[in-house]
């Protein structure tokens, strides 16, 4: 799904606490904190459950914005969590947890890094292990979150490399200059901005890294086509995501739990090698890893920016 069509429905705010939810899971003491939009996470407060946003994918990013600055906080402040709509407003359901995150990792890696970065992975594979990175290049990561691709990536192109993470969430950047001071990782550049309006120049990174955040974005052929703008000749696009079979039903499609998930928005094998090629990228490989859902499996992703 390269955007909010008609032929498949828009994700609507559905499973996130919903009123008659409410009713039951606080006591009246405790109603305002639980209806409490930012304690909840934004969108998950006493309104959830009844604000549509089909054909607006301004209003589907913030929602996805909102989300996953509630995983960063909860990251950080475990009491975040603890509130009666904390569960179904988390990014991944308790069955997923074993399909995404910093187990993806080997044992290695994960020594590297603060307990705060692994907590804070959200993602479908390791998209550093796919990417042959070394001392001197430049490397960016899409959609960086909590920062573990960053500083992992960081290490390996250190000491005259440099990694850049690009995040549109204010607290997962937070989190992720935390996550840089506790390593002790000055090689990194944190940038706010959209995947899909790199804030870079033209052939400047050799290397383009992310995981499972693609699929989150309403304009996937955008996202694609900066990636390859930004990319030097000869540069290599490496990410995990979340990739839908064919056949994903429109329930699926339209469940905004799956959206943030990482599910719902995944493109198809075919709609992801149409689109690269179309951004000018070559060499295309998609490999699927693992099953995350009924209907789609997380793969690894790698094309060439042609010389």
């Amino acid at each position: 799904m390269a955007e909010l069509t008609d032929a498949i429905p828009a994700p609507t705010v559905s499973s996130c606490c919903a009123p008659e939810a409410q009713e039951t899971c606080c006591e009246p003491s405790d109603k305002a904190a639980c209806c409490d939009t930012s304690a909840a996470g934004g969108s998950c407060g006493c309104s959830a459950g009844t604000t549509s946003i089909a054909g607006d994918p301004d209003a589907l990013r913030e929602t996805v914005r909102e989300r996953y600055a509630a995983a960063a906080l909860r990251t950080t402040d475990p009491a975040a969590a603890s509130g009666c709509c904390s569960s179904d407003g988390a990014v991944i359901t308790d069955e997923q947890a074993a399909l995404f995150g910093a187990g993806l990792y080997a044992g290695g890696e994960r020594d590297e890094l603060p307990d705060t970065a692994l907590m804070a992975s959200l993602g479908c594979g390791n998209p550093t292990a796919m990417a042959d990175l070394r001392d001197g290049m430049t490397v960016l990561d899409l959609g960086s979150g909590g920062g573990i691709d960053v500083l992992l990536s960081a290490r390996r192109v250190a000491p005259s490399g440099t990694a850049y993470g690009l995040d549109m969430t204010d607290e997962m950047l937070d989190l992720a200059r935390q996550n840089q001071t506790k390593a002790g990782i000055t090689n990194v550049h944190w940038l706010k901005g959209h995947i899909e309006a790199i804030p870079l120049p033209a052939d400047t990174v050799d290397v383009v890294l992310s995981n499972c955040v693609i699929n989150l974005s309403t304009d996937k052929p955008q996202v694609l086509r900066e990636a390859a703008r930004v990319l030097k000749p000869g540069g290599w696009f490496a990410v995990s995501d979340v990739v839908a079979d064919p056949g994903m039903d429109d329930a699926t499609r339209a469940d905004m739990q799956q959206y943030v998930g990482c599910i719902a928005g995944a493109l198809t094998r075919d709609e992801y090698a149409e689109y690269l090629a179309a951004a000018g990228l070559a060499d295309i490989e998609i490999t699927e890893t693992h099953r995350v859902h009924e209907h789609a499996g997380s793969a690894i992703i790698r094309a060439r920016k042609p010389l």
